[in-house]
């Protein structure tokens, strides 16, 4: 086959999953690899900018963890982690929504801009995006979300922009910001913004039934597995509040929640919009495939 046969195929291969996504939501973790590395973030901003002209509502949620550790380490304030949440003092908080709401999201927001998108940067303080109390005192001023107004970001949708959203929230128990894990604030979003999906790309192939073999790649979970699984200790970690979240965001209303490797350049096509499926999928236990 010649490779403008292949092209063909592909395109053809990517056309009912077009027809069954246009006009629906899909809501984007990014982080991780995917955002630290120049080749990988240009090939995730040009599947955005491709998902959106076919038609699919993208929203964007990123974190900005090692711009945040570098910023810090500049000012020379140490970074510090409990329980592998940052602990975020008062210093911290600052520069937290300087470089999540500021430099990260803007950086992303020129970035689909160059590639021929059109983006708009939002943080959860926009319309009161999110609003979130304090988690607990040993983390700071780290947030549980306790609502989520999702107008602004529908208002971008329905004009044809794609919604880069940073996580910092306004605090409803206090006159302060609070940093918010990007994962849980994905999750909240895609559930109040009815999406079709929700999209975590992550340093690893997916979840992994032996953490040191990519081949035992679980494909398909569904959400009354997860207790099983973590107890059987094959979710364990880091791993357990990513997967908690995505039942959270099923339970919510979201049909289907993909943990993809963003280390794989298009990895969000690959899952979108081909026959192939990579990574990890969570549905209902009650839905079809």
């Amino acid at each position: 086959m010649s490779s403008h046969e292949q092209q063909a195929q592909t395109l053809v291969e990517a056309l009912p999953y077009i027809q069954k996504y246009t006009g629906k939501t899909v809501v984007i973790k990014y982080g991780g690899n995917a955002m630290t590395s120049d080749t990988l973030r240009r090939s995730v901003m040009t599947d955005i900018v491709l998902l959106n002209l076919v038609g699919i509502r993208v929203v964007v949620v990123h974190g900005g963890g090692p711009e945040i550790s570098a910023m810090l380490k500049m000012i020379g304030h140490e970074s510090h982690f409990v329980d592998g949440l940052r602990y975020t003092d008062t210093t911290t908080m600052d520069v937290v929504q300087a470089i999540l709401c500021g430099k990260v999201n803007k950086d992303l927001v020129a970035q689909l801009n160059r590639l021929g998108g059109k983006a708009v940067g939002l943080c959860g303080l926009d319309g009161e995006l999110f609003q979130a109390v304090r988690l607990d005192e040993k983390y700071g001023l780290v947030g549980r979300i306790t609502g989520v107004n999702p107008q602004t970001v529908e208002n971008a949708l329905k004009t044809g922009y794609t919604p880069v959203v940073s996580t910092v929230a306004q605090g409803v128990d206090s006159d302060t910001s609070y940093n918010i894990n990007a994962d849980t604030a994905a999750a909240k979003l895609a559930e109040a913004l009815g999406a079709e999906k929700l999209i975590l790309l992550t340093d690893v192939r997916g979840l992994l039934r032996d953490p040191k073999d990519e081949s035992t790649l679980i494909h398909v979970v569904r959400t009354e597995e997860v207790p099983s699984l973590v107890a059987e200790g094959v979710i364990s970690g880091g791993m357990i509040p990513k997967l908690q979240c995505c039942v959270d965001a099923i339970h919510g209303g979201v049909e289907r929640v993909h943990i993809l490797d963003g280390r794989i350049p298009h990895s969000i096509l690959i899952e979108l919009l081909s026959d192939e499926g990579i990574g990890t999928m969570m549905k209902k236990e009650d839905s079809t495939l």
